[in-house]
């Protein structure tokens, strides 16, 4: 089987322009009984500071998988796929509340998804610290 590794921090050209591209993707997170948990997300990549950005509302399910996870975060996958391209990024996620933090990934999130979302004082990040890339670009 083959494998299509990239690196979290320096992909290759069409990794990157596959993740700046407006695509629908998927976050995996687990339940506390071990089972995934997907859902469908919008998700930023920055690989300058190997993060993934995903904005929701606290009171979601995604974010008590994360915060359930404890202090080191959850281990969870966002992914995108369009035809014969897709794209895996893993790493450990937190949930953040910090107005600056929340900001910077509301100005991304328009960026890619070209609008703005309204705004939302319920609205936090969750936060993926990559560790791992792969895909098809």
């Amino acid at each position: 089987m083959a494998a299509y590794p990239q690196d979290p921090g320096a992909p290759d050209a069409p990794y990157l322009t596959f993740w700046q591209e407006r695509h629908l993707c998927t976050l995996t997170t687990l339940r506390p009984d071990g089972t995934p948990h997907v859902v469908p997300v919008g998700v930023t990549y920055d690989p300058e500071a190997r993060l993934a950005r995903v904005i929701t509302n606290k009171s979601s399910a995604k974010v008590g998988h994360v915060r359930n996870a404890g202090p080191d975060g959850a281990r969870v996958a966002v992914c995108q796929v369009d035809g014969r391209r897709w794209a895996t990024l893993e790493g450990r996620a937190r949930v953040r509340a910090e107005p600056e933090r929340v900001a910077e990934a509301v100005r991304r999130y328009a960026t890619r998804y070209g609008r703005t979302p309204a705004p939302n004082p319920d609205r936090v990040v969750i936060e993926i610290e990559l560790t791992r890339a792969m895909g098809h670009g």
